[in-house]
């Protein structure tokens, strides 16, 4: 706080009983501080304790907002009734492991909402280069290589990238290990990692050394062993390599080592493979099961790929974002998503119509908002008394001051989905629903706090129009070209694929740009299908499975309905026997019910932008869906529909 914002107080408990809280501070109070032993912090003396500091803030007309970070440690009794104290407007409380509450607000991080923020890194890969069929000499020998191997290469990239951080490996041994450790420290030590020339660490609860510091970005030791899980809190965000030893006992590991590997050092991404993930090294099929239940899709076996000579010069022309366009002004992007409105759900000019209309679609109106809290009697919390316990449903009375934080909160919401600034979602809220004389042409006259109500009670629907309207097709003359860069694209000389290494009768694609690529990688079926045409096909020379979200793979740039840039990674680049280059996005198809089994609401956004590229620079294009009925894939580059019965889609081997 004191680095980042500095126009803001921040104080530690022993500001606070010097000088009492004042309006704006932020206090940091530490539990210990307060519940051990010897303090002085709640104890009568000649300067005023924490409670008489309460009490003078107070009686100033201050509230407080209580924060409690890691709130599932230090329930004591003594800790709550601090908290009780404050009498805080709002207590948020925070945990990785937190338990429900249904008499509070419950926020779960997404997350790929973290991932997006760069703080954490985009996927843990398990085993990574870990041969199949390997015959071992000594297990943790290997694997100790493959993670010594894996630093190098990293704190090589980060060299290359001017970045002053020395990644860190983090091996962690079963508790009752002592000889295992000292099997490890003799590998450690034939390999020149030694405790005396600062590269390797140890943290036990009765052995420390070399853990000064080891939290720095450049700190200098490169390996630091442990058991099980260290203390609770303990940040290293420069750890991104976890080798969890086994040897041969039965025993629960924690799943909350993971998150030591999971940081970002800087808190964001570099858009690198290599920098932005994490791995796991282990042969512990429990823990590797354990993880897997963990983190569910993001944790994948993995397999480095490297591009074959004869595709090195192959370039394309890609579009990247030039961020100083930000899309409409309030006023058109407010007239898009109101005809959005008008079309779906048939509003007009007479307000009491269109309120009947949109409560018969789901939305809801009045000054309430809707809650369901706990009413019961609860002996044992930890037991499933909480999760029995009857419910009622109430309506709390919105107050603009109370609830502002709520309003504000949905409209972030709401503006972070779509890309859209908080302020021009707002006023684009306002417009059409708020009573106000500035605003004339709106869907219902709703008062200050019926809007309060309306928006939080309908954050979610808000959000799914508000998505849908911004994703109407494109308006490509608004691309203004200051709004996108051109830059050459090549092939990435490396790649990481995810890969079912225990798939039956796997075959190598010959045709794919990569050595040794298979076709066990995880894909969708409609990917799954279109790379086994390529690969079989008598009239595709070669084709590229193109990466996403990294400035190392293809996109385009496209805007949707007001004028927000997106970038479109399409799918697969390929070369026919013609010579003809072609650019294929794949979809979810039709299943046998004829039921569409495509989810990307914004497919016709990306089948313009497609269209007018590929038309720009003279190169073969289309979208490719599956069609369950009569397991064939279908091609389309005229105009896109969703039904599959359409003329427009034809059978791909027609095509191609």
């Amino acid at each position: 706080m004191t680095k980042y914002l500095p126009s803001l107080t921040s104080k530690n408990i022993s500001d606070v009983l010097l000088s009492g809280f004042e309006a704006g501070d932020t206090a940091f109070i530490n539990w210990e501080t307060i519940t051990k032993k010897g303090n002085t912090a709640l104890k009568e003396a000649e300067r005023k304790n924490l409670f008489e500091r309460i009490d003078e803030a107070y009686n100033r007309g201050y509230n407080f907002i209580v924060i409690v970070d890691e709130e599932h440690l230090n329930k004591t009794v003594k800790a709550e009734a601090i908290i009780d104290y404050l009498k805080p407007n709002y207590i948020v409380r925070v945990s990785a492991t937190t338990k429900k509450n249904k008499e509070a607000e419950f926020i779960q991080i997404d997350e790929l909402d973290v991932i997006n923020e760069g703080l954490i890194t985009r996927a843990l890969y398990i085993n990574e280069n870990v041969g199949n069929d390997t015959k071992l000499e000594n297990e943790h020998e290997y694997l100790l290589d493959l993670a010594l191997e894996k630093q190098k290469a990293i704190r090589k990239e980060y060299k290359n990238n001017s970045i002053s951080v020395n990644p860190l490996i983090i091996i962690q041994v079963p508790s009752k290990s002592d000889e295992l450790i000292e099997q490890i420290e003799i590998l450690l030590e034939n390999k020149g990692y030694l405790y005396k020339n600062k590269t390797v660490a140890i943290w036990l609860a009765d052995r420390k050394e070399n853990i000064e510091n080891i939290s720095e970005n450049d700190a200098e030791p490169i390996i630091l062993i442990m058991k099980q899980a260290i203390s609770t809190g303990w940040d290293c965000p420069r750890a991104k390599i976890l080798v969890k030893l086994r040897d041969n006992m039965s025993e629960d590991f924690e799943t909350q080592t993971i998150g030591r590997i999971r940081r970002m050092p800087q808190a964001h991404h570099y858009d690198n493979v290599l920098l932005d993930n994490c791995y796991l090294y282990t042969f512990d099929e429990k823990y590797e099961e354990t993880i897997k239940q963990e983190l569910g899709n993001n944790v994948q076996d993995v397999k480095i790929v490297f591009l074959k000579d004869e595709y090195k010069k192959i370039t394309l022309i890609k579009q990247v974002k030039n961020n100083d366009f930000d899309g409409f002004d309030d006023r058109e992007t407010f007239r898009i998503i109101q005809n959005y409105f008008i079309k779906k759900y048939n509003l007009t000019s007479n307000k009491t119509n269109n309120r009947t209309i949109l409560e018969a679609e789901g939305y809801i109106f009045g000054d309430t908002i809707e809650n369901t809290i706990v009413q019961d009697k609860i002996i044992k919390i930890d037991s499933d008394e909480i999760s029995n316990a009857n419910t009622i449903k109430v309506k709390s009375t919105v107050n603009t001051s109370k609830n502002g934080i709520d309003l504000r909160h949905s409209i972030g919401v709401i503006s972070s989905k779509i890309g859209m600034k908080y302020d021009k979602t707002r006023v684009v809220l306002e417009r059409m629903f708020l009573k106000r004389k500035l605003f004339t042409k709106k869907f219902i006259n709703l008062s200050l706090v019926e809007f309060y109500a309306f928006v939080i009670n309908n954050e979610d629907k808000l959000k799914y129009d508000f998505l849908e309207a911004v994703s109407q097709e494109s308006r490509q003359v608004a691309l203004k070209a200051e709004s996108i860069k051109e830059v050459p694209f090549k092939i990435p000389e490396m790649d990481i694929i995810k890969y079912d290494p225990n798939m039956k009768d796997t075959i190598i694609y010959e045709k794919n740009v990569y050595k040794d690529y298979p076709n066990s990688t995880k894909k969708s079926r409609s990917e799954r299908m279109f790379e086994k045409y390529c690969n079989d096909s008598d009239k595709v020379k070669w084709f590229y499975k193109n990466g996403e979200h990294s400035m190392d793979y293809f996109s385009i740039i496209y805007v949707d309905a007001v004028g927000k840039k997106w970038a479109f990674y399409p799918d697969y680049i390929l070369q026919d026997y013609g010579g003809n280059t072609w650019i294929i996005e794949t979809k979810g198809g039709e299943n046998a019910e004829g039921e569409s089994k495509n989810i990307d609401i914004k497919v016709e956004n990306k089948f313009a932008v497609l269209k007018s590229y590929a038309k720009k620079y003279n190169l073969k294009w289309g979208f490719v869906r599956d069609y369950d009925k009569n397991d064939s894939l279908y091609f389309c580059n005229t105009e896109y529909t969703e039904d599959m019965n359409n003329e427009n889609w034809v059978n791909l081997e027609k095509i191609l």
